[in-house]
């Protein structure tokens, strides 16, 4: 088996692991928080389930897309900055991925909790007096 082939392997092997091994990790620990952004169970967990859905299929369409090496892995060396450097674009593709669906859903979050909550009674005050100097009280006028 050449150097390349190697690769193409130890990358799969890699790659594929941390897929799984994120999606799994963000499904379970961030039913919690969907539920909370949701305020409903079964639509949190259907939500958290075509996330993860989406989460594969992104990421994993990315993996195949980005596994064809154009440089010639003469050494072992060689293969291994190849390799680095694909890994490391699947793990800030799974960064980024996971960060723009926190901030989304965290936007969701603050949209709904402003809906909910109620109407003040009266409107805000908007100009308060300034604050001047305390003068003691005076005595009522006699007439």
């Amino acid at each position: 088996m050449d150097h390349k082939a190697a690769m193409y392997l130890v990358y799969l092997a890699i790659s594929v692991g941390l897929t799984v091994w994120v999606a799994i990790t963000l499904s379970r620990n961030g039913q919690i928080f969907l539920e909370d952004v949701f305020a409903d169970t079964r639509l949190a967990r259907a939500v958290n389930h075509l996330l993860t859905m989406g989460f594969y299929l992104l990421n994993l369409g990315f993996v195949a897309v980005v596994m064809q090496s154009d440089s010639t892995i003469g050494s072992l060396s060689t293969m291994l900055e190849s390799l680095s450097l694909k890994i490391g674009l699947v793990l800030l593709v799974l960064g980024v991925l996971h960060l723009c669906n926190v901030w989304l859903l965290g936007r969701y979050r603050r949209s709904r909790l402003r809906q909910t909550q109620p109407v003040p009674p009266l409107p805000p005050v908007t100009h308060l007096p300034p604050a001047g100097p305390h003068l003691p009280p005076t005595a009522p006028a006699r007439g």
